[in-house]
């Protein structure tokens, strides 16, 4: 059970040590005697317990009993209608119960085997829990826990509200828990990624609208010291074909205008959601680069990896353009370079020439070149007809 006052104790008490002699026989020398376990002690009235014998030998035919003044009847700790699936016997607290200590013993065949105290609890009114009052960043879920057990409350419909919930949270009763009874949750909550820090109101109202319980939900990103502040990241590096993820680069990587460039980044401790909505942006870049998770291009243990692809723009003016990957809400920005060449020419000119010419060429090269281009104008001149 996931609830901030469903809470498993188990108060393992001997009466050598309340009362004094709690065994209808003496216990072997070096022998633990038996002591009663409660689950979820301390109950307030309404409430339930799990008993349980422990350290005593049953025998076939001999019935245990446990007994108490809170209880409306005793407890056959056999009975199989009364079992908790792991917690012992389910042992009701009446909703009339008065707050206070309380004897309990366990008996066989009428004889006292064990003896222990059930400490209940004072009634408290309807609450409503966020995942335990932890404090949650921007982006993720919660759980909402509504207890409403209190004298006179017998609602059946419930809505918790906040600012911080993109919407109003239908709150669903635990049919499961048989401690609680009047306990309603909801699970997996989201925040928007967009919240700001600070402290929400989360209310609880009934089906007609009036309004049961409130807490506060306390949103903040990560700051210095957090585990998850910055993350640990990498990138942005640049590869040319999609299957090449795991050679890209960031330094000497060079791409010809109007082709196509992957950008990879990865980050140890991304917030959450960022898989939906990660950019790489650079003026050289048509449209942003959207970047996508993708857990097969990473090594085993390797933080994880997201890329995407972007079309540089044809025409480009070679150069080196910045590339930027923002992520952590603004927290983090990185920019690696990217060189970019003179693309393939339109309607002949220097079509078909190779990008690495325009890329690497040096002087000397150039200036071969220029010199062919003077030669075959003079040569095309002196043919020309006077």
């Amino acid at each position: 059970m996931r609830s901030g006052w469903q809470r498993v104790v188990a108060a393992c008490v001997c009466g050598g040590v309340l009362s004094g002699g709690c065994l209808a026989r003496p216990a072997a020398a070096g022998e633990d005697p038996p002591t009663i376990s409660q689950a979820f002690a301390d109950p307030r009235p309404g409430e339930a317990i799990g008993i349980d014998l422990i350290g005593y030998e049953r025998k076939p035919g001999v019935d245990l009993v446990a007994e108490s003044p809170v209880f409306a009847a005793p407890i056959r700790m056999d009975d199989p209608a009364r079992d908790t699936g792991g917690y012992g016997v389910k042992a009701p607290i009446p909703a009339s119960a008065k707050p206070g200590s309380y004897p309990l013993v366990v008996k066989a065949r009428g004889k006292v085997v064990a003896r222990g105290t059930i400490d209940v609890q004072p009634t408290k009114r309807p609450s409503i829990e966020v995942d335990e009052d932890r404090v949650r960043r921007p982006g993720t879920k919660v759980d909402l826990f509504f207890d409403d057990l209190y004298p006179g409350e017998t609602g059946k419909s419930f809505t918790a509200h906040s600012t911080a919930f993109t919407s109003p949270v239908h709150l669903a009763h635990d049919k499961d828990s048989w401690n609680n009874t009047r306990i309603f949750n909801a699970f997996d909550v989201p925040l928007p990624h967009t919240l700001h820090d600070g402290a929400y109101a989360v209310w609880v109202t009934d089906a007609d609208g009036k309004r049961k319980a409130e807490t506060r939900l306390n949103v903040r990103s990560a700051r210095p010291g957090d585990d998850d502040y910055l993350g640990k990241t990498e990138g942005p590096v640049f590869f040319g074909e999609a299957g090449l993820v795991l050679n890209a680069r960031a330094k000497g990587f060079t791409i010809a205008a109007g082709r196509t460039v992957h950008v990879r980044w990865q980050d140890a401790y991304p917030d959450p959601g960022e898989e939906e909505r990660m950019t790489a942006t650079s003026p050289a870049f048509q449209t942003p680069a959207k970047l996508k998770s993708d857990l097969l291009k990473g090594h085993e243990m390797d933080a994880p990896t997201f890329w995407g692809a972007a079309r540089i723009k044809p025409g480009l003016k070679p150069g080196s353009y910045p590339v930027t990957v923002v992520s952590h809400r603004g927290r983090v920005k990185r920019t690696s370079y990217l060189t970019v060449t003179r693309g393939p020419a339109r309607d002949g000119g220097d079509e078909g020439v190779p990008t690495a010419v325009w890329a690497g060429a040096g002087t000397g090269a150039l200036a071969l070149g220029a010199a062919a281009a003077v030669l075959l104008v003079r040569r095309r001149r002196r043919a020309s007809p006077s």
